[in-house]
């Protein structure tokens, strides 16, 4: 019984005995990290009348962005969605703007307007989140900003808006380029000297017009 128990111990199981599997030496895939973030925004089905009948393709509306400041909209067609898809991810990628953000908002209020589509963009203070929906959000988000109030005032088509918002995006002052109402103080001064002047103008001129008009009355009088 000692000696059968040994031999039961001994003999190699079946998964032993399995010869090694192809590739198992391969090293893991190391998925390519990628410089955008892509969204696809909307995908439409468009058709063209030709000769035969009509000609199905599809339109993709993408957005791309780095959540750094840096964003880009693409929209192109393709024999299908993939196609469609990467047309307008490199069209997105030729055409991207830096965004002037503060503090993860903007730095002021902004509109933008593109055909019927009217957005309209707040600042909003740390913790608001982002308070925007469908198209506007996906373009806020990928551009970096974290607090933000909208409002869309117009067109509900989908590539309007993405385009107004960019717009507004795009239009966006840095502080320091920004016009204000307080002036250096050698402005005041040279203000404050030139009333002075102004005041004192008058009075100069009439006491001069009365020594003339005493002048004359003593000739006369002579």
């Amino acid at each position: 019984m000692a000696e059968a128990s040994s031999n039961a111990q001994t003999t190699p199981t079946a998964t032993e005995n399995r010869p090694p599997r192809r590739g198992g030496n391969r090293p893991p895939v190391v998925e390519e990290k990628k410089e955008f973030d892509e969204r696809i925004v909307h995908i439409d089905r468009v058709a063209r009348v030709v000769k035969g009948g009509r000609r199905f393709r599809f339109r993709a509306l993408v957005v791309i962005g780095d959540h750094k400041g840096r964003v880009g909209i693409g929209m192109a067609k393709g024999a299908d969605v993939t196609a469609a898809t990467t047309k307008a991810v490199d069209v997105a990628k030729k055409h991207m703007y830096k965004i002037d953000l503060y503090k993860g908002t903007l730095p002021h209020e902004v509109e933008g307007k593109v055909g019927g589509a009217r957005i309209l963009l707040k600042p909003a203070s740390a913790g608001t989140g982002l308070i925007a929906g469908g198209v506007v959000r996906t373009v806020v988000e990928v551009a970096g900003v974290s607090n933000i109030l909208s409002k869309s005032l117009g067109s509900n088509n989908k590539a309007n808006i993405a385009y107004a918002t960019m717009e507004a995006l795009r239009s966006l002052e840095p502080a320091k380029n920004w016009v204000t109402n307080q002036k250096p103080a050698s402005d005041k001064r040279e203000k404050s000297s030139r009333s002075l002047n102004s005041v004192q103008t008058p009075r100069v001129e009439e006491n001069r017009r009365l020594s003339s008009k005493g002048e004359a009355v003593e000739k006369e009088t002579k």
